[in-house]
């Protein structure tokens, strides 16, 4: 389509979770460098929560790609699953065989036999699990239960989960305290400042062969940061639409009005009005205190 036009040998912007886009500073930076550190030190629970589209499967997949050879990863993309089936997904992330007629129990214990081969072949074990908001609450039960295996050093089994704000609400419930009290690292994975999407773009543009001049206008760039909001998942969606109209027009540049109208197309693109409120309430609070302490230093003296 525009890839010719802006000479790309890729597309740039596709919401595949492609890890060679994977920008490596600013929150994804620091959200990897801290799950790695959770898996070195063996941590038992680690939690990733952050809104949609704000990468935490991109960012899942990296760790996946990132781990030394002497970490076994597995990883379930769909948590919706009984105690049962998660079970079964994990002997097979394992290459565990066993037979059709297995029950969870005999599962169980084949998985604690290969989880103490490894142990002895000194390789650890991580559980990568996403969309884990989505878990029913039973089956986060028997996930803490298989997470008992250990030793008198380490934990056998080490789970990792990616989930949205709900994530968080759902352990909030009384019934999984003692999930919740598993949890030894937490990371929050933020919206982008204009400063980091702009390095975003770039890099993505770089990685997909662009070489050319400036292809934002700064105007233009400052919108797509107010109306994404900072998620990286819409900034990929407008900026894709914006290329397409670039390209359409036969214009060199991205600009304003081409932006308003990638914008204008996109449903979720949008001010977070809330967010702006907030800033508001707190720059008038500022605003009296200060005015508060200057009437009272004039009243004094």
């Amino acid at each position: 389509m525009y890839l010719d036009f802006f000479n790309l040998n890729k597309e740039p912007f596709a919401l595949t979770p492609d890890t060679s886009f994977f920008l490596d500073s600013g929150p994804f930076k620091d959200a990897l460098e801290t799950l790695m550190v959770a898996v070195n030190n063996g941590e038992g629970f680690i939690k990733v929560v952050g809104e949609v589209g704000t990468g935490k499967t991109l960012l899942c997949r990296k760790l996946l790609n990132s781990v030394p050879d002497d970490i076994i990863n597995s990883y379930i993309p769909n948590p919706n699953i009984s105690s049962k089936t998660l079970t079964l997904a994990l002997a097979k992330e394992l290459c565990i065989k066993f037979p059709a007629s297995a029950n969870e129990y005999t599962l169980q214990q084949l998985i604690t036999a290969r989880l103490i081969s490894y142990y002895n072949d000194n390789k650890k074990v991580i559980l990568c699990i996403d969309e884990a908001q989505a878990m029913p609450d039973k089956t986060l039960e028997a996930l803490r239960l298989l997470t008992n295996l250990e030793t008198e050093k380490s934990k056998l089994l080490q789970v990792i989960l990616f989930g949205q704000p709900e994530l968080d609400e759902k352990l909030k419930s009384r019934h999984l305290r003692q999930f919740r009290q598993r949890v030894s690292f937490s990371f929050q994975l933020k919206r982008l400042d204009i400063d980091v999407m702009i390095a975003y773009i770039t890099h993505r543009l770089t990685m997909a062969g662009y070489s050319g001049s400036e292809l934002f206008q700064m105007s233009a760039l400052h919108l797509l940061h107010r109306y994404s909001r900072g998620i990286p998942r819409l900034i990929n969606v407008i900026v894709h639409k914006s290329l397409i109209l670039c390209y359409g027009k036969g214009c060199p540049q991205i600009t304003k009005a081409i932006m308003k109208q990638a914008i204008a197309d996109t449903e979720d693109a949008y001010i977070d009005k809330t967010h702006q409120s907030n800033s508001s309430r707190i720059w008038m609070l500022s605003f009296l205190v200060f005015s508060a302490l200057l009437m009272t230093y004039w009243i004094m003296t």
